[in-house]
């Protein structure tokens, strides 16, 4: 018979006045008073009864990580000024920053990043590569600082979502480049909130998956945008018709 390992359930661990696993031998308790570092089976043991527990803790865990990665760096404006304390979010966030005339500053593999920025108080930035990035609605907070920002990619961040779009506008009078390629997260809705930004020359929304008709999508974006070029989707895409949709050659006889 097909192991039903799906159907297992963890159960809690009983106690004995030391702590152990009971399984059907009996208790697998640590020899002596020595402590050992747990396993993972001992731990999901002691804390967890379902899989639907053990799932809604790493969903947990993971929602709590992004929120620490988005929390505000207010105090860094007040001391450092507003372009240093949004580049430190962004290159924090594993992302990459331009400051104007300089060269652009990214993170090695390791997370480390030049001190130098902190140099360029006075200096805005002009462009910032924030792909694959953790930025959610609440990081907009820092990205938002840099008010003379020109060029914008958010390429395939995965909490980028209708409601982060609808607070770019902030951004209006400087950008020019938005890319939002392979945002899984956004849709018609979201696009829709650009209307603001009409200094737009250059918006990416190829592949994005919420978008249930990307060649009509890019039509009315287009009209939306008139100055602006509209790339990443054929424009035929979703468009095509049906084969009952397909319009008959009234010419032709018909068959008795």
């Amino acid at each position: 018979m097909a192991a039903s390992w799906l159907s297992l359930r963890l159960v809690a661990p009983m106690w004995n006045g030391t702590r152990g696993i009971h399984r059907l031998g009996g208790a697998v308790v640590p020899e002596g008073n020595q402590k050992k570092e747990r396993t993972m089976l001992q731990f999901l043991t002691d804390h967890f009864y379902d899989v639907e527990a053990l799932r809604g803790y790493l969903l947990q865990r993971e929602m709590c990580k992004v929120h620490l990665k988005n929390r505000s760096f207010t105090w860094l404006e007040e001391q450092h000024g507003p372009y240093s304390a949004g580049a430190f979010f962004i290159l924090k966030q594993g992302g990459a920053v331009k400051f104007r005339d300089k060269e652009w500053i990214r993170p090695d593999k390791y997370g480390h990043f030049s001190p130098e920025f902190w140099n360029f108080r006075e200096v805005p930035v002009e462009a910032v590569d924030a792909s694959d990035c953790e930025i959610n609605y609440e990081g907009l907070d820092n990205l938002l600082l840099l008010k003379e920002l020109q060029s914008l990619s958010l390429q395939r961040c995965p909490h980028v979502d209708d409601w982060c779009l609808s607070r770019l506008y902030p951004l209006a009078d400087s950008l020019q480049e938005l890319s939002l390629a392979g945002c899984p997260r956004v849709s018609e809705r979201g696009l829709a909130c650009l209307h603001h930004l009409q200094n737009l020359r250059r918006l990416d929304i190829s592949d994005l998956p919420a978008v249930s008709n990307p060649g009509l999508t890019q039509i009315l974006v287009e009209e939306m945008l008139p100055n602006c070029q509209v790339v990443g989707v054929d424009w035929a895409e979703g468009l095509k018709l049906g084969p009952e949709e397909q319009p008959q050659d009234t010419a032709s006889p018909v068959p008795a």
